[in-house]
């Protein structure tokens, strides 16, 4: 009897959550070719959702993702090619909808910076490397430093001061 009340109970917790997975995926796409399913699958997977920003389009749940994923599904089913649908959703949102955005007078620090970056640690590292040598290359004391400290060691060590 514990387990009928159990299973029940299972059944009670996770139908609910079944349907709101179903209601997520949403409906199978339909495409007359494979070609228009494969340049489909490339663009969602391409285009950035501007509302989550570090998301594509195939991964928002945002309710402008789905429209961009609608957009892009009726402008493939037209015939449009994938250049395009890119181009279409540029003009609408800007180079950012773009996960790898192309190189431009507004987008060439975006490209160099890692080169830059490098750069500076190849530049760091090298005035780390000779600092070192030149410490390492100091001239060891004169005659007359060495004699100052030798007086100073002897007077610290007696407990007076040279």
């Amino acid at each position: 009897m514990f387990y009928l009340r159990f299973a029940w109970l299972l059944f009670a917790w996770l139908l609910p959550a079944g349907l709101a997975m179903a209601l997520a995926i949403g409906q199978p796409l339909e495409f007359a070719s494979e070609a228009q399913k494969r340049q489909y699958d490339t663009l969602v997977r391409e285009l950035r959702c501007t509302v989550c920003q570090s998301e594509t389009i195939h991964e928002s749940n945002a309710e402008l993702a789905a429209d961009m994923r609608r957009r892009v599904y009726d402008m493939t089913l037209a015939g449009h090619d994938a250049d395009a649908i890119v181009a279409f959703m540029v003009q609408r949102y800007g180079d950012y909808v773009r996960y790898r955005p192309p190189l431009q007078a507004n987008t060439w620090l975006l490209w160099a910076s890692p080169f830059l970056l490098m750069l500076g640690g190849v530049l760091v590292w090298w005035r780390i490397v000779v600092g070192r040598r030149s410490m390492a290359e100091r001239p060891d004391f004169t005659a007359q430093e060495r004699a100052m400290l030798d007086r100073l060691r002897q007077a610290e060590d007696t407990g007076r001061t040279p």
